[in-house]
């Protein structure tokens, strides 16, 4: 990335990432929870280039800070890595689909975390400067297989934090069945488990 990029810090308790992120050429500005990053972002005239959003704080959760922000049209496109340490499907499918970019779940290693924002800053920059967003959603679908009626079912109750065994039960088929459809859904979109089939549908409009 050219220049230094510009990451507001969205977490009840910043420390590590305050005295970590600038010894890396980042820019760091703190809010405690999301009420004050509303009103961070809101003053804000330079902008930022990134959000690292920490799901659980007081007075306002990550989830919601994360609607916000996506309702708002100045602060709508700005890219957002959720920082949670709740792993299940369920609750990292819920801020894919609210409109999270990426997502890491504590506690993480802090090479990992400055791979995934350089990751994000380099595809975000890569998509303004270079590329309209309906060409990117086009590219990304070219040479995806088309899934089956059966298969998008299933990846439709993946998406809503449905378990192997609650989507069986649900479409009366065994386990195995579904882990089936799975392996060939991971195939056929070129991905590599659950949460990344789930984000690439939604961009793709193969869910709602």
């Amino acid at each position: 990335m050219d220049g230094i990029a510009s990451i507001l810090v969205v977490d009840d308790n910043p420390k590590f990432l305050q005295d970590a992120l600038p010894m890396y050429g980042y820019d760091v500005t703190i809010a405690k929870d999301g009420l004050e990053a509303l009103k961070i972002l809101s003053e804000s005239k330079a902008g930022f280039d990134l959000i690292l959003l920490d799901v659980m704080m007081p007075n306002m959760d990550g989830w919601d800070t994360l609607k916000a922000i996506r309702k708002n049209k100045t602060t709508e496109r700005i890219p957002v890595i959720m920082i949670t340490a709740v792993s299940e499907d369920q609750k990292v499918v819920t801020g894919l689909k609210i409109g999270a970019d990426d997502y890491i779940v504590k506690p993480f290693v802090l090479p990992n975390l400055l791979a995934r924002i350089e990751a994000v800053l380099r595809r975000s920059k890569w998509q303004q400067e270079s590329h309209p967003k309906s060409e990117i959603s086009l590219n990304r679908g070219a040479n995806i297989e088309a899934l089956t009626p059966k298969e998008k079912e299933v990846l439709a109750l993946v998406a809503k934090g449905a378990s192997n065994q609650e989507i069986a039960d649900k479409l009366y088929v065994r386990d195995v069945t579904v882990k089936t459809h799975l392996n060939s859904i991971f195939k056929k979109l070129k991905v590599t488990n659950r949460t990344q089939a789930v984000l690439l549908a939604i961009q793709m409009n193969l869910i709602s």
